[in-house]
């Protein structure tokens, strides 16, 4: 017979299962159950909530969404000043800042030091009274914010009831603390200080969705994150992929925290996330060297920050410090140099690419950004263009992502003057005059003229000689369009036709010139087969794919003679892949193309796998991306191949490491978002050592290291922290 007390300790130890698992989940990035699990468990507790409503209480996981929406925010005035920081820009202005420490507090005072990156989200507090979330504010003006009690509620980062297991607990974690614990016990109250945010791989997904449904789409994660969270509607807010961060504490009551690593160490064990790249240090050469490193290091944190910041560690230092104006002495934030400027959009233009995909561009009035000077910048597609009401003349935000190629985030709208003018995407191709078309569900226009059109002639000709596919060394952008423009090539093949009174006429090529160049033509027909099929400028056909191909048909013939399901067999070419080769060879022009090749004396057959020189790397799987430092991206797929080891153009939870140079791009964060392992050069020559045991592998300070977390799992994983 069940009891009436049966319901309620069910309710009960439910709770406290799901809030175990949200904190090993969200704090401990360290999930004990599967997502199938976990749901169960939530909707046992919905069934048991609604047959016993009188049991639902508002901090139930349940409960996350309750409110109904705001008609506006209530002002809330902070019990202690949320304080600004004072910025510093080099390291003399450390040196300064840690100049200005010492002065006050004794040349021989003994220092330690936290440091972390910058979030760029929106400053919150949170407070709790006998464990429980009862009002969250923004920060506002550091006095006064708005109360958005229950819009945070939906944040899933946000602890509706603090955590009291303190089995795990540690002053000490990640490093060296000589901070003792001062007690475990829960605060009778509590303000939570830290920042509501949006990780760029999450903000690109809402913008994806926002524009799919004709909705407003936001200029950057920290605008994105600042709407989401003052939406009226908090189940608009809970629909947003927003997180928290906590960083500090305002007043508390009922326990004691002496210095700012014992306080994030506390905070995570009470369910808050802390930034997992805070460290402290007593030495302060090595806090500049932290800082340091964090400048070029930037781009893998997989949300925004816009600088370091650097906090004395002792609670007593800080208030012998105290503040000047609205900046705490002790606490400065470093600030990354900015790769956002604002500047006046002069025109737009747009380039037509190889395979027809006509591309707008801006060209902008000069403009510094991370120590360069930007005149054009992309615009992506004309989608992006109208999205955004971005206009000629307008004054634009541009930003330099990855220090590689500046694009426009948007309009200054409030800097409008009435004479900037809407921009008309062409109907017809730039550089032929075809009308463009556009696929649906794609987003790029493109000119169909593939066989003629002299702007994709050119683009094509530069792919086919490049260093990745057919290596025809003094060939570069000048010489093909010149080259092209002459009427000397009217596709890849007539390269093999040319001869040295072809150029007689031509400014800038000697007799010598003219020899190697011939000389280089004649060597790229020995290239491999893999080579050749990179050089057509199939669409979504890589090096990788490539030599997949190349080593599955050991011919082009049977290759362009294959159908779709032949070619979809081969393990990483998908459907798309497989279409685009059979649309490819279906046009007469580029089995034309292949037969001049042919009758040129190019390599046309081969692709027989290559020597094997350990099973090293057999089973693992890698993606290779950005600029490698010795290596070309051939070779080192090449390398990998050689120890057994899979190179795949896509980055998925299968890819087992993903190995990142200069300028890596998107494939960079999304490994970062599935916490896949990050390995440079160094790194993976290391890896692939047919000596080397699993616990031997690379852990120097310049290559990624082996967290922590994982010693004694019996998986190898890398933490760029």
């Amino acid at each position: 017979m069940t009891t009436a007390t049966e319901p309620a300790q069910r309710i009960a130890a439910l709770r406290e299962q799901i809030r175990e698992h949200n904190y090993r989940y969200h704090v401990l990035d360290d999930p004990s159950v599967s997502d199938a699990a976990y749901d169960a468990l939530m909707r046992e507790l919905r069934a048991l909530e609604e047959a016993r409503p009188e049991l639902r209480t508002p901090d139930s996981p349940t409960q996350r969404v309750g409110a109904p929406p705001a008609s506006h925010f209530a002002k809330v005035r902070h019990p202690q000043s949320m304080l600004s920081l004072g910025n510093a820009f080099d390291e003399a202005d450390l040196y300064a800042w840690h100049e200005r420490v010492l002065k006050i507090l004794g040349a021989d005072a003994q220092l330690a030091y936290v440091v972390e990156p910058k979030i760029d989200g929106l400053a919150v507090a949170l407070t709790y009274r006998d464990g429980r979330f009862v009002q969250g504010a923004t920060r506002g003006d550091g006095e006064v914010g708005e109360d958005v009690t229950a819009n945070l509620r939906s944040v899933a980062t946000v602890p509706l009831v603090l955590r009291e297991r303190k089995d795990d607990y540690s002053a000490s974690e990640n490093q060296n603390s000589s901070t003792p614990i001062a007690n475990l016990q829960l605060p009778t109250s509590l303000e939570v200080r830290g920042e509501v945010y949006m990780r760029i791989a999450d903000f690109d997904a809402l913008n994806e969705r926002l524009a799919a449904a004709n909705e407003r789409i936001a200029a950057n994660p920290r605008n994105a994150a600042a709407g989401s969270l003052r939406q009226k509607d908090p189940t608009v807010t809970a629909g947003r992929p927003l997180r928290f961060f906590a960083y500090a504490v305002g007043p508390f009551a009922g326990v004691t925290l002496r210095s700012q690593w014992e306080t994030l160490n506390y905070l995570k064990t009470l369910g808050f996330p802390v930034n997992r790249d805070a460290r402290r240090f007593t030495d302060f050469a090595e806090v500049i060297a932290y800082c340091a490193g964090w400048m070029t290091r930037r781009d893998s944190l997989e949300f925004e920050a816009d600088g370091i910041v650097i906090k004395i560690d002792d609670f007593g230092q800080q208030a012998e410090l105290g503040v000047v104006g609205r900046d705490p002495r002790w606490a400065i934030a470093y600030k990354f140099p900015a790769r956002e400027a604002i500047t006046r959009l002069l025109n737009i233009v747009v380039n037509v690419g190889r395979t027809g995909v006509v591309t707008p561009n801006a060209e902008l009035e000069p403009v510094q950004l991370s120590g360069v000077v930007v005149r054009n910048a992309s615009l992506h597609n004309e989608d992006y263009i109208t999205q955004r009401d971005i206009r000629i003349g307008d004054r634009v935000i541009v930003k330099r992502s990855g220090d590689v190629i500046p694009y426009v985030i948007g309009p200054v709208v409030n800097q409008r003057n009435g004479n900037e003018q809407p921009y008309t995407f062409p109907t017809h191709c730039p550089a032929c005059d075809t009308p463009l078309e556009r696929v649906d569900g794609e987003a790029a226009w493109r000119c169909p003229n593939f066989g003629i059109c002299p702007a994709q002639l050119v683009r094509r000709v530069e792919h086919f000689v490049s260093k990745g596919a057919m290596d025809i060394v003094g060939l570069g952008e000048k010489q093909v369009e010149l080259f092209v423009t002459k009427g000397l090539i009217k596709d890849v093949a007539d390269l093999y036709a040319l001869r040295a009174e072809d150029f007689s006429e031509l400014e800038g090529f000697g007799a010598k010139k003219i020899s190697n160049l011939l000389d280089a033509i004649e060597q790229s027909k020995q290239r491999p087969l893999d080579r050749l099929i990179v050089g057509l400028g199939i669409r979504y056909v890589g090096s990788v794919a490539a030599q997949a191909l190349a080593n599955h048909f050991g011919d082009l013939d049977k290759l362009m003679a294959a159908g779709q399901a032949e070619i979809e067999v081969i393990e990483g070419l998908g459907p798309s892949v497989a279409t685009s080769i059979v649309d490819f060879f279906q046009h007469e022009s580029n089995r034309d193309v292949v037969a001049k090749l042919r009758a040129a004396g190019v390599n046309m057959s081969g692709g027989a796998p290559r020597a094997r020189h350990s099973d090293q790397l057999e089973g693992q799987t890698f993606v290779l991306t950005g600029t490698l430092p010795n290596l070309t991206r051939e070779q080192a797929a090449e390398l990998i191949r050689s120890h057994g080891g899979k190179v795949t153009d896509s980055v998925t939870k299968k890819t087992n490491y993903v190995v990142a140079g200069a300028s890596a791009g998107s494939k960079l964060a999304k490994a970062q978002t599935l916490d896949i392992p990050i390995l440079d050069e160094a790194a993976l020559l290391e890896l692939a050592k047919p000596d080397q045991a699993p616990n031997d592998r690379p852990s120097a300070s310049s290559t990624p290291q082996a967290s922590d977390q994982d010693q004694g799992t019996g998986q190898l994983t890398f933490d760029l922290g």
